[in-house]
């Protein structure tokens, strides 16, 4: 078999998903496949490169062992609900199990309209799909939880936005594609069997140590919710945002899921917001943890029907879980920031005092509109005696040399030697991010001339975070204040 699938989600109920047959693309060609992913998820590579291979991860075919569903889901989308989404433009077309012994989808996004479409067309335009291969493939080479880009193909037909763009598929792999607002749809239609049995699916499948806990629902809590703690202080440690933290935009696994009008920071500021839809900055950087927790509690309120007790007990159970993602994150974000700045705690007092020297830090950075991810990078120069190039980075280079005294006073206190602590800091602290003015100049590059040559330069830059390449220094430069983006689109 070309893919060897295990559906398990395709095995629930008919409420859980319709099945439908994706779009077959008229006259798709390749873009880019994932070899190394293909080869971790038992795929042979060859086959993926071939006209049989660019058959199914196209539409035009369906493979054997696959069944292609779209899966029923709500959400809260800016704080409004809506009880019947779904997949309106992806099919999930199975599941393998991974050299690792893991369990992850196959979907094809773009594919298509299905029962859950709306008035959507359910395609994709070749911007879109660019930019989610290229940013989750980003992410993965972080570290970040992800979900990951195995294939792009254009489809041969032009679709409709504010004008005619080239058609696309994106080929995602996820650990799975439940969301929270998987669980908001049958608790909004009152079906608790629905919330047992996907409650269930998803310990079996993500977490299954809670199978085994007194309460294995309260134990499926309070793994999403330290989940999702990590993973928004990841994104803040980069200066990424997701930019619509929708409750159908948050996957159960833990993974980043749905890359649309996302983007990352230039010059710090916690009130930066890219998204055209998000007009009010509901999703702006400095707001995610909020709201990551606003959408645990509509979670956390989906699974109160599956505890023991009376109302007001299980309430306040469900606050109890909900109370440790703030520590959760506080803890996982300033140890990612004392990282970044030399100084892992190694004490509760050490991180407090890292905690004081990073708010001062950031205040600063934020007045003087320093670029976020240079600015951690060279400051790895800095403990090797290189000052000038992070003073640089300041409109006023004395604020730095204010921050700059209390820090080397910690160095000192550290004791670490200055080479390790530099090699140390430039392990995670990455050179390279995915510029929002080169990401749009590739995909104006791809869809104006059919150029993929910088795509395929970014995707081998970026593929490389942490490592200095000369060659590839323009793509680390901020842009100038012509090339700023101001707005991100989600191309639906």
């Amino acid at each position: 078999m070309a893919i060897a699938f295990d559906n398990s989600y395709a095995r629930l109920p008919a409420r859980f998903f319709a099945a439908v047959r994706p779009l077959e693309s008229p006259s798709p060609t390749l873009i880019a496949a994932n070899d190394v992913l293909a080869a971790d998820l038992g795929i042979d590579p060859d086959w993926l490169h071939s006209p049989a291979g660019l058959d199914v991860i196209s539409g035009r075919a369906i493979a054997n062992g696959s069944e292609p569903i779209a899966q029923a889901y709500a959400g809260h989308q800016f704080g409004n609900f809506q009880p019947q989404l779904g997949d309106g433009r992806a099919v999930l077309l199975g599941e393998v199990i991974d050299r690792a012994g893991k369990r992850r989808d196959i979907q094809l996004k773009g594919s298509g309209t299905t029962p859950f479409s709306r008035s959507g067309d359910g395609r994709a335009a070749l911007g879109p799909v660019l930019r989610e291969y290229l940013v989750s493939e980003y992410m993965a080479a972080l570290g970040i939880p992800t979900t990951r880009a195995l294939a792009a193909v254009t489809t041969g037909d032009a679709i409709m936005r504010e004008e005619f763009l080239p058609g696309a598929m994106l080929t995602r792999v996820a650990a799975s594609h439940i969301r929270v607002g998987t669980f908001q749809f049958f608790a909004a239609r009152g079906d608790v069997e629905g919330l047992r049995l996907l409650a269930d699916h998803v310990i079996a499948r993500h977490y299954p140590a809670a199978k085994t806990a007194q309460n294995p629902y309260r134990a499926l809590m309070d793994a999403v919710i330290a989940a999702q703690a990590a993973l928004v202080a990841k994104w803040l440690n980069v200066g990424f945002i997701h930019g619509v933290m929708n409750t159908d935009n948050m996957a159960v696994s833990g993974e980043t899921i749905d890359y649309g009008p996302c983007a990352f920071m230039d010059h710090y500021d916690p009130a930066t917001k890219f998204s055209s839809i998000d007009r009010a900055g509901r999703y702006a950087f400095g707001n995610q943890p909020r709201i990551a927790l606003w959408n645990l509690t509509r979670f956390a309120e989906t699974l109160l029907p599956l505890f023991e007790g009376d109302e007001e007990a299980v309430v306040a159970e469900a606050q109890t879980a909900l109370s440790a993602f703030p520590p959760a994150f506080e803890l996982a974000y300033f140890g990612g920031l004392s990282a970044k700045i030399g100084l892992p705690s190694a004490s509760a007092e050490a991180a407090a005092q890292n905690r004081e020297l990073i708010e001062a830090l950031l205040v600063r950075m934020t007045e003087n509109q320093v670029d976020f991810t240079l600015f951690f990078r060279l400051l790895a120069k800095a403990v090797t005696g290189e000052d000038e190039p992070v003073r640089a980075l300041f409109v006023d280079p004395t604020a730095f040399d204010d921050w700059a005294r209390d820090w080397r006073q910690r160095l000192a206190a550290d004791g670490q030697d200055a080479a390790a602590r530099r090699a140390a800091m430039e392990r995670v602290n990455p050179a390279f991010i995915p510029r929002n003015h080169q990401v749009e100049a590739m995909i104006a590059a791809a869809v104006q001339r059919e150029d993929f040559a910088p795509f395929h330069r970014m995707m081998d830059v970026l593929s490389r975070p942490f490592t200095d390449q000369p060659d590839a220094a323009d793509l680390a430069q901020p842009p100038e204040p012509h090339e700023r983006v101001a707005a991100t689109f989600c191309g639906t």
